[in-house]
């Protein structure tokens, strides 16, 4: 017997098909519509389907119709168009101009608050804040801390080094390993973090100072690391690193340059080198260096929110950290890929 009209026809589709399409609805509204007819279909009462999805008899009866006459698809949610841009071209242009060039408007730098503003008052643009975001976000612009930049980077010595380590990438016999210091807090800088509107997010911060330094390098093609903790950095503890890496380091090719920034310790002629072969970043360029985002990571996955009342839990933290990058040689590898 054929099902009444008002009735879904469970011939359309299975309670498991179902199933699958209300867990990957696209909203909150297509799975309730989906999750619906299941019901009926079970024998749920109609009444207490309403009640459940807080919906008429007449919206059951509109999805039950649409079921009917399309299956699944009749219950899907159609794209809405919503209301037209209000930023449209050329302002569209012109604002994204501005954007990349705050100069041309007199600014060092926008925010949100700062750009709509402008668009209000000094070119007469009727447009919301929220629609501003929007565009913001759109045109693939995001809120972001400025990372502090040297102004004293020589771009040809940069590019030189860039042409070298092309250079030395294609030759067989060569490693590159990629050395630095680098300094870890018992009570870092708090990071960025979502919390609700209207509540303070707090950290514990004792300003005890607590602070251990890191040597360390890194070879990219294979992704090992090996790193020594140490209070101070000079050329005795520079030269005490070497002896060790020199000692542990397992070297699979017959010459090893080590490339390291220009720090005076670096640079002493009493250095025994061992298998490494120094060679020197150009001035100001901690971003030629991979290791750099190694040491980001580091801080990011085990100092965030993390406080050392003593030095002894500071180094504990610290001997955790080191160990877990040791362990991810493979993913060293990626972390640590040279860019060109």
């Amino acid at each position: 017997m054929a099902p009444r009209p008002t009735e879904p026809n469970p011939e359309n589709v299975s309670l498991a098909e179902l199933e699958i399409a209300a867990k990957a609805a696209a909203s909150k509204r297509e799975q309730d519509r989906l999750m619906a007819i299941k019901a009926l279909i079970l024998g749920a009462d109609r009444t207490l389907v309403c009640k459940l999805f807080e919906i008429s008899r007449r919206t059951v009866r509109r999805w039950v119709q649409a079921f009917n006459a399309c299956g699944i698809d009749g219950l899907r949610e159609d794209a809405h168009p919503g209301r037209p841009r209000k930023i449209v071209e050329p302002m569209a242009h012109h604002c994204r101009v501005l954007l990349e060039h705050p100069e041309q408007a007199g600014q060092i730098h926008w925010t949100g608050v700062k750009f709509h503003g402008y668009l209000r008052r000094e070119l007469e643009l009727e447009v919301g804040y929220s629609t501003v975001i929007r565009f913001l976000h759109e045109e693939g612009f995001r809120l972001k801390v400025p990372q502090p930049w040297p102004d004293r980077q020589d771009e040809t010595l940069r590019q030189a080094f860039r042409e070298k380590i092309k250079e030395l990438l294609q030759e067989l016999k060569v490693d590159l390993w990629f050395g630095d210091e680098s300094g870890f807090e018992g009570d870092p800088r708090p990071r960025r973090r979502w919390a609700k509107k209207g509540e303070k997010a707090r950290v514990t911060k004792n300003g005890d100072h607590i602070r251990m330094n890191v040597t360390g390098v890194i070879c990219p093609r294979t992704g090992q690391f090996y790193a020594l903790e140490f209070s101070p950095s000079d050329t005795d503890i520079f030269q005490a690193f070497l002896d060790h890496a020199n000692r542990d380091l397992t070297f699979e090719r017959p010459r090893n340059l080590l490339i390291i920034d220009n720090a005076s310790w670096h640079k002493a002629k009493r250095l025994a080198w061992g298998r490494f072969e120094p060679l020197y970043l150009p001035p100001y360029s901690p971003d030629l260096n991979p290791i750099e985002r190694l040491w980001l990571l580091i801080k990011a996955e085990w100092f965030t929110d993390f406080i050392a009342k003593t030095k002894d839990e500071l180094i504990a933290r610290l001997d955790q950290a080191l160990n877990w990058v040791i362990q991810r040689q493979d993913l060293n590898k990626k972390t640590c890929a040279i860019r060109s």
